[in-house]
């Protein structure tokens, strides 16, 4: 085979090997999930159905979370103000953690209408993993306070996780279910992160690829030389 087949047999393997780290590494899985809400309100029980969004973006050592809802949940019999509605929320962790996650949000910018679903904005919080491994987030008890009241709305169709993040914690922990330690497992990022960590990681097999290639070009040379 000729140096200049033999380095572009080589360089080609090495596009294949790079394209084969893109397609094992490990992703966030998200599924919007249904939760049937159960809202004890001043005024009595509400029911809604609202489906859940939950994101996960690497921030620092932990992870930027937010919660979003879909459609709109409980209501009020008068007309609540700019400013006057202020929700939070827990989310549920499993998997490798345990315990729940906070998350708050803006009040209301504009006025909500009397007798009209709630629409609650989008609500975040910090989570910074105390263990290695998947963790699973899943929509626990909404809270409103609205003019001195406070409506809670608590999910009663046990509702799935809306996200799955394979996580590293910052001292490397590892877990007996799903845990691994930093010698075997890739932390889950947002997508910015992924890409530049899987692209230098592609890049390295593509530098290995062509100082191959080079020596055995040079290889050949020498031999002709000999000659």
């Amino acid at each position: 085979m000729s140096n200049r087949k033999r380095t572009a047999a080589l360089a080609t393997a090495a596009a294949l090997a790079g394209s084969a780290v893109w397609m094992a590494a490990p992703v966030a899985m998200a599924e919007v999930v249904n939760v049937n809400y159960s809202c004890d309100t001043p005024i009595g029980v509400k029911t809604a159905v609202s489906p859940i969004d939950i994101k996960g973006v690497k921030s620092g050592s932990g992870y930027k979370i937010t919660m979003s809802w879909q459609k709109g949940v409980s209501s009020s019999p008068i007309e609540l103000g700019a400013g006057a509605m202020k929700p939070s929320a827990t989310i549920k962790l499993g998997g490798a953690d345990s315990g729940t996650l906070t998350v708050t949000g803006a009040a209301n910018q504009a006025a909500i209408p009397e007798n009209t679903p709630i629409k609650i904005n989008d609500l975040s919080g910090t989570y910074t993993p105390k263990e290695s491994g998947k963790v699973t987030f899943t929509a626990g008890v909404l809270t409103i306070k609205a003019l001195g009241t406070t409506t809670t709305c608590t999910p009663s169709n046990s509702p799935g996780p809306s996200l799955t993040l394979d996580v590293t914690a910052a001292g490397g922990g590892t877990t007996g279910d799903g845990g691994s330690d930093d010698s075997d497992a890739l932390p889950q990022t947002g997508p910015e992160d992924s890409a530049i960590a899987l692209g230098t990681l592609g890049g390295t097999v593509l530098l290995a690829g062509a100082a191959g290639a080079l020596w055995l070009t040079r290889r050949g040379q020498t031999a002709r030389a000999r000659r």
